[in-house]
């Protein structure tokens, strides 16, 4: 399951980040976005989602969230 299968407002772990990219990766990482930690979908729009990590927010497009697994 991925972010962009989330239920909102329900609280997650991540699984795994799946992408190519080592610079996305190492955005991800410094965001907090990585493998154990606690993800949470705030808000959906039709091409991106909010998404709370470490108590903050980070909107992100749909192609990034379904990297993420859940």
């Amino acid at each position: 399951m991925t972010l962009v299968d989330a239920n909102i407002g329900e609280e997650y772990i991540i699984k795994d980040i799946t992408t190519d990219d080592e610079e996305l990766n190492s955005f991800l990482f410094s965001l907090g976005c990585y493998s154990g930690e606690p993800i949470t979908v705030v808000s959906r729009k039709k091409r991106n989602c909010t998404v709370s990590i470490k108590d903050a927010r980070y909107n992100i497009d749909n192609d990034l969230a379904a990297a993420i697994s859940i």
